[in-house]
């Protein structure tokens, strides 16, 4: 039977040449590798011995056995070599050349040419020159430069101790990757961590975990974060958290330089003093462990803790100084300061509370509250209890205010006064220089007597709540009382005054308002 092949067009023509072209392709490109066909391990040794109880294509290699595998070499006292399988066992004294930087030693070694893949057991130690790495069992993949342990193992550098239960090492990266009790331990703290990233070159740890770092000098907690293990540098975040023997911070992140003694906060910052009994709270935090110092803003808050009525304090910054040699802690609150505390309330562009005798400083046009009193001067000193006002005094200017009512307003003006309080109430008020008053003088029965209009040097006045209960006038006393309809509304205020209701806070939230 004679067979025709014919070719009619232009498409069949192409078939044909591409068709060619590959035949000729395959005549001078060599045949592809398998994927599991690798170069067969060479081997040199003192002595061979064949054993077919073990396998047909087993030889045990005794006697400063080398193995040469692709760019690696191992050495072992005795060893079974598979060849046909291209793989081996070896015994005692293993040590594998992974580079020239790495090095593997065991007790016992199974390798796999075609994966390029080890397996080591007892006594191992891998060593390159940063770390040495102690386990009892090491898996190396030779292809990929990785290596890995799962029940325990011990990293040593020039000044760090790692220990974790699991561990991978990434030999071109210098980096290990650890999960479960990781413990870091340097010679001026412990870091103990649930997941870590170490690199070995830049002794820089990563952590993913819940994270505790504990020294002498303080303890930090956090869930995700880096620590610079060279340099003492560190940032921390997700409920980031420092604390030392009397204070701590929290923030969203936390940036700590031990050697500088130098951390920073940001956003969320939660300040706590446990020997003071006080929080600041804001958005930037920044302290200074050397000089005791606290910077905080954005939205700064002072909370003094009390049992029964907390104080709670806002300015556009708020620096807290500890002195070590006098034991003592002030607060300096600067630019639009407002506090409010229940029976207090009080402005001024600056503030500086004393910790140690709680005694609050108000200075540049202050105005302070005290229920129905309004107080105003040059300058206000405030003596606190942790419950109560014990006295205050007004320096420069001083002015006393409450309102009567609809009818006007008691008035009492001075070059400096002292007001003393019993149960957070103003009782008595002693005017030194330059005094003025003006009463709402009322009968027994609650009707208004009149308006006492008084000038003295010195005036010593006892109050009970808006009502006069007795003046004494010092030095010079001009006083008159004045039947409602006879003082004129343009003589019932005295030179000066100014009322700034508007502006007092009227619970803790208002402190952030300024008007």
């Amino acid at each position: 039977m004679d067979v025709h092949v014919t070719v009619n067009s232009t498409k069949n023509k192409l078939v044909i040449r591409i068709f060619f072209l590959l035949l000729c392709l395959a005549a001078v490109l060599p045949p592809a590798l398998a994927d599991d066909e690798r170069t067969p391990i060479d081997w040199q040794a003192g002595s061979i011995q064949f054993d077919r109880r073990i396998g047909e294509d087993v030889r045990r290699l005794i006697d400063d056995v080398v193995f040469i595998h692709e760019d690696t070499k191992m050495y072992c006292d005795s060893a079974y070599l598979y060849s046909e399988a291209n793989n081996l066992r070896a015994f005692s004294n293993i040590v594998i050349e992974v580079s020239d930087t790495v090095t593997i030693f065991g007790d016992e070694l199974f390798y796999d040419g075609n994966r390029r893949w080890a397996e080591l057991t007892g006594n191992v130690r891998m060593e390159d020159p940063q770390m040495t790495l102690y386990t009892e069992y090491l898996e190396y993949d030779l292809e990929k430069n990785t290596a890995n342990y799962i029940d325990g193992g011990r990293i040593v550098d020039a000044d760090n101790v790692l220990t974790s239960i699991w561990g991978f090492y990434f030999a071109d990266e210098k980096e290990f990757f650890f999960r479960d009790d990781v413990v870091l331990v340097n010679p001026d703290y412990t870091m103990e961590t649930d997941t870590m990233m170490y690199n070995t070159a830049s002794e820089i740890a990563y952590f993913f975990g819940p994270t505790t770092i504990v020294s002498d000098e303080n303890t930090i907690f956090c869930r995700n974060g880096w620590y610079d293990t060279r340099n003492d540098i560190a940032r921390f975040s997700r409920d980031a958290f420092f604390t030392n023997k009397e204070q701590s911070m929290t923030g969203d992140s936390v940036f700590y330089d031990r050697n500088a003694a130098y951390g920073r906060a940001v956003n969320n910052v939660v300040i706590r003093d446990s020997i003071e009994n006080a929080v600041i709270t804001g958005h930037f935090a920044e302290h200074f462990e050397d000089k005791g110092l606290s910077v905080v803003t954005k939205e700064a808050m002072f909370i003094m803790i009390a049992e029964n009525d907390s104080l709670f304090l806002h300015a556009d910054t708020l620096r807290s100084v500890y002195d070590e040699e006098t034991d003592e802690r002030q607060l300096f609150a600067y630019h639009r300061a407002r506090f409010y505390r229940t029976d207090l309330q009080g402005l001024s562009d600056s503030i500086v509370y004393q910790m140690a005798d709680s005694t609050i400083y108000m200075y540049h046009d202050p105005v302070l509250w005290s229920e129905m009193y309004q107080l105003t001067a040059q300058r206000i000193e405030i003596k606190t209890t942790e419950d109560e006002v014990q006295w205050v005094q007004l320096h420069d200017a001083a002015f006393i205010i409450s309102e009567e009512d609809t009818l006007g307003y008691n008035q009492m003006k001075g070059r400096t006064m002292v007001g003393h309080f019993r149960d957070n109430a103003l009782w008595r008020v002693d005017v030194d220089g330059n005094g003025e008053t003006i009463f709402f003088i009322r009968e027994e029965d609650g009707g208004l007597a009149g308006i006492n209009k008084a000038i003295s040097s010195n005036i010593i006045i006892f109050v009970d709540g808006t009502e006069v209960t007795g003046i004494q006038f010092i030095r010079q006393p001009e006083a008159t009382l004045y039947p409602p309809e006879d003082l004129p509304a343009d003589d019932r205020l005295l030179q000066n005054f100014e009322w700034l209701d508007h502006r007092r806070p009227r619970d803790k939230d208002d402190i952030f308002v300024w008007r």
